[in-house]
């Protein structure tokens, strides 16, 4: 029979005790199911590559969207994956199409199991770590960063994606709703900071898609947003664009797509940020294309 490792992180905001066995029965009328239970930030990745190592024929992973990026880079190209939204936000499935009701979104990876439905898709690459959906330098990097330096709650989950609005809506109303121009896309110009996609939409607020590139294909290359710079007057309209995926079209903004590779340099340190990752500060980031990475179950 086919046998899964079902990764789970217990503290992302939306798995509970209740939903992880009701996940856990949807897989098994597929599969023969192996419950590995993650104790902290990057035990997935040594989960997942184990899991491989041992020969399990997929690993599906309940978790919010940093889970799953831990879980891909340990084991992405070897066995195909499924994600079952367990975070407050879980782009990656979403994305693709499935429910945000955990046991509902676990049924369709049986489905696939039995079928032998699969998609193949590309990755990202940062600095020579995997994303699944995004990653960015500067303005979002700053945001993950300050959400984590607001710690978790009692209970271990991270603040919900309303505190995230508000933290990023905060940062901009203290830099006078202006960013002015601090890196360097290498063949394109300067700019503010940079957006990086592999896909649409490039993250959710709340049920609304921000979509950022219409032109992202998670079978394609990325694609990048880059806002030469940021003005209160031309706030809204950009916004509003990068909502609505029409970004690259705006004169004021740097954009390309389905790119092999793109290269970031910054006039000084900024903060990198990978599926919502903090990765630290970068003077120089090489952004690049796995093709043909990931096989998962949709």
């Amino acid at each position: 029979m086919t046998r899964v490792a079902l990764i789970v992180n217990p503290y992302s905001t939306g798995v509970k005790l209740a939903s992880v066995q009701e996940v856990e029965d949807e897989l098994r009328v597929s599969a023969d199911v192996v419950r590995m239970q993650t104790q902290g930030p990057g035990d997935a990745t040594g989960l997942a590559s184990a899991a491989a190592d041992d020969g399990f024929d997929a690993i599906v992973v309940f978790s919010g969207d940093g889970t799953y990026n831990e879980a891909v880079n340990g084991a992405a190209g070897r066995v195909p994956f499924g994600f079952v939204p367990g975070g407050g936000t879980s782009v990656v499935p979403r994305a693709l199409g499935l429910s945000r009701v955990p046991a509902q979104a676990a049924a369709r990876i049986a489905g696939a199991l039995t079928a032998g439905r699969t998609r193949t898709i590309a990755l990202g690459r940062v600095n020579g770590r995997l994303f699944l959906f995004s990653a960015g330098i500067g303005f979002d990097g700053e945001a993950v960063r300050r959400i984590d330096k607001r710690g978790r709650s009692a209970d271990g989950r991270r603040a919900s994606n309303l505190v995230f609005g508000l933290t990023v809506a905060r940062s901009l109303v203290e830099r006078g709703l202006r960013m002015d121009a601090q890196l360097e896309v290498e063949g394109y110009g300067r700019a503010a900071f940079v957006f990086v996609a592999n896909g649409h939409p490039y993250t959710y607020a709340g049920a609304i898609p921000f979509t950022l590139s219409r032109q992202a294909e998670f079978e394609d290359g990325i694609a990048f947003v880059a806002p030469r710079a940021v003005r209160p007057v031309a706030l809204p309209r950009m916004f509003v664009r990068m909502v609505r995926g029409t970004a690259p079209g705006d004169p004021d903004v740097l954009a390309g797509h389905d790119l092999d590779e793109l290269v970031v340099r910054c006039d000084r340190p900024l903060p990198l940020q990978a599926d919502g990752e903090d990765l630290g500060d970068v003077n120089e980031a090489v952004f690049g294309a796995e093709r043909n990475a990931l096989t998962v179950l949709a």
